[in-house]
């Protein structure tokens, strides 16, 4: 009896919880929004390129509070926040903006579990916009900033010996009002210019760890010699701390290597599996770190053979080749946004899902714009076969387009502590993707956005990755370095500017628009470089222009990017409508037209 009235109870305050939350305001849903579990939010773990098996997710609901700038933590919170979702959006709960003025707090109590027993315990943030202040049990023990990327501290020392633990984070974001990287984000929503967010807004959680552990993996093919270097870093080093690498295939091991921490490995593999977006071929990877032949960690992760490069074709002109093949990469321009969740997808079904359909339309590539996504996505574009350009997010005192005011390669508006930023930041998000085989190339900036010392930044990218290609900046000042010119062009494609010594590509251009009733995020003018009223009008549009890029292959162009997957708040020039509940093409056309130009270039 006592059994049931005990589960009945636990029953009656789950439901309650439930009950307590939901999505705020009125705008437009996803399908996934009515999936989401308040007790269960994304439980899928959130770093595949390094996972251990022991974990506790901390998402869900949190107590949050919005106070001034400088103020302590306050003594009573003003309700509850729904973990990963930034405070702006919908599926927080909360929908409220906070402001350059203001902090958000966050607060949750938890217990780690009697198993850890003799572990320590990182506590890990997947991303939080933009500068987080991390308190446990009171104690303030640091801070990250930096919208973008993951972090984790050790929180062990300031843990009490046993029962609750109480968590607070600390958040301070002046958006477009500082000289951090915010991409999109505005204080005032308008035109291509999208909501605030603030805040976590990707996946909080804890494992158990050795005092010695796996902090970071490296691993970068090369295809001409059959090799696989891995580079391991752990959090503390001894003469006696050894990491061996073991590769799989189909679960057998088919290569191994071992080193000291930080040292590179070499793994050879005859005739590896090449991985492209035909055959994305993977291979598990085992990563364990010994001291004194006893195993102090062991992680999961995977890899993949593929090379990405810059050559000359048969006529001399610069292509850009996928395992030394000349492929021309075609896909959408991607900005990763949602009208429920803001910059995080309701579900991983969700996350997922615009890989797919851009597979679906026969793309090969994706530009991530101004923009970085959680781990989670990179993995499924490894899995998927997806090429990504990933940009780094713009930002410094709002975007803006100067063209022809470079002051002779330096963007004087730049400080000394923004630049420094941005070249830490762009560190973080290059250390995020350094071993996922579907980054391909790295977008530095986009369209003169703060764009400054365009060589140096080129040449610091090339220095931290010469295994990809940089493009410079997209649509921005163009300068002679990299290995990409890139230009934009609204509506039709254009070519307009040609380097000999250069990959030429058209990296934004379409921008053809739909607005559908009932799937429109704002009653204010919605935007698009040009309109149509029905799907066919657009279908044909899009066909017409993939028809002129088609014939600018063979004059030059190596890549292009249309304008958009779906589309974004005030933006109605997505293949998709923002709620993802309505494809505005006709996909089997649409899919013929641009397998037609991916295939120009093998012909």
């Amino acid at each position: 009896m006592k059994k049931i009235v005990l589960t009945c109870c636990v029953l009656a305050l789950t439901l309650q919880m439930q009950a307590q939350w939901k999505p705020a305001g009125d705008k437009i849903k996803t399908v996934w929004a009515d999936q989401i579990d308040p007790q269960n939010v994304l439980p899928e773990y959130p770093r595949p390129l390094m996972e251990r098996a022991a974990w506790q997710n901390l998402n869900g609901e949190w107590e949050y509070a919005i106070e001034p700038r400088g103020k302590a933590e306050p003594a009573v919170f003003q309700g509850q926040i729904l973990v990963p979702f930034a405070v702006e959006s919908s599926l927080s709960g909360v929908q409220k903006e906070v402001g350059e003025n203001n902090e958000l707090w966050y607060k949750r109590n938890f217990t780690v579990p009697s198993a850890w027993r003799n572990k320590d315990v990182l506590l890990n943030f997947g991303a939080v916009d933009w500068l987080a202040d991390v308190f446990v049990n009171d104690v303030f023990i640091g801070s990250h900033q930096g919208g973008y990327t993951p972090f984790s501290f050790n929180i062990t020392p300031y843990l009490k010996g046993s029962g609750e633990q109480k968590l607070v984070v600390r958040v301070w974001d002046p958006t477009d009002k500082g000289y951090q990287p915010c991409g999109k984000q505005v204080s005032n929503p308008n035109s291509i210019w999208y909501t605030p967010v603030t805040g976590i807004w990707q996946t909080v959680w804890l494992e158990p760890v050795a005092k010695d552990h796996i902090t970071a993996i490296k691993a970068i093919p090369n295809i001409d010699q059959s090799t696989l270097n891995v580079t391991v870093d752990v959090s503390e080093s001894s003469p006696q701390n050894i990491v061996t690498v073991q590769l799989l295939d189909n679960n057998r091991v088919i290569a191994s290597a071992k080193a000291l921490p930080g040292n590179e490995m070499r793994l050879t593999v005859d005739n590896p599996v090449l991985w492209s977006p035909e055959n994305p071929y993977l291979y598990d990877m085992n990563v364990i770190l010994t001291e004194n032949g006893k195993v102090q960690d062991e992680v999961k992760s995977y890899t993949a053979f593929r090379k990405i490069s810059a050559e000359r074709d048969a006529n001399g002109i610069m292509r850009m080749s996928l395992n030394n093949e000349p492929l021309f990469q075609y896909g959408p321009l991607d900005q990763g946004w949602w009208p429920d969740g803001l910059y995080t997808a309701p579900t991983d079904e969700a996350l997922l899902y615009d890989i797919q359909k851009t597979k679906d339309w026969g793309f090969n590539m994706i530009r991530k714009h101004v923009k970085v996504e959680p781990a989670r996505w990179y993995h499924h574009c490894d899995k998927e076969g997806i090429l990504v350009w990933q940009d780094m997010p713009s930002g410094d005192m709002g975007n803006s387009w100067r063209p022809h005011e470079y002051n002779g390669g330096t963007d004087k508006n730049r400080t000394q502590a923004s630049k420094d930023n941005f070249y830490n930041e762009w560190q973080e998000i290059m250390d995020l993707c350094i071993s996922n085989p579907s980054v391909v190339v790295w977008v530095p900036f986009n369209e003169a956005w703060g764009q400054f010392d365009t060589e140096q930044v080129a040449e610091w990218t090339r220095q931290q990755d010469p295994s990809r290609l940089i493009n410079p900046a997209s649509g921005g000042n163009h300068r002679p370095c990299g290995d990409i010119l890139d230009i934009h062009n609204y509506p039709g494609p254009s070519m307009f500017l040609f380097d000999p010594q250069r990959v030429n590509v058209l990296g934004e251009y379409g921008g053809i628009g739909l607005p559908l009733e009932d799937h429109l995020w704002w009653d204010k003018r919605n935007w698009g470089y040009i309109q149509f009223k029905n799907s066919d009008d657009v279908t044909n549009e899009y066909v017409k222009y993939a028809a002129e890029l088609e014939d600018m292959v063979d004059k030059g162009f190596a890549a292009a990017v249309y304008t958009q997957t779906t589309d974004v708040e005030g933006e109605v020039n997505g293949l998709m409508t923002y709620d993802r509940k309505q494809v505005k093409i006709n996909e089997p056309v649409v899919k013929q037209a641009n397998q037609k130009v991916i295939n120009r270039m093998k012909k």
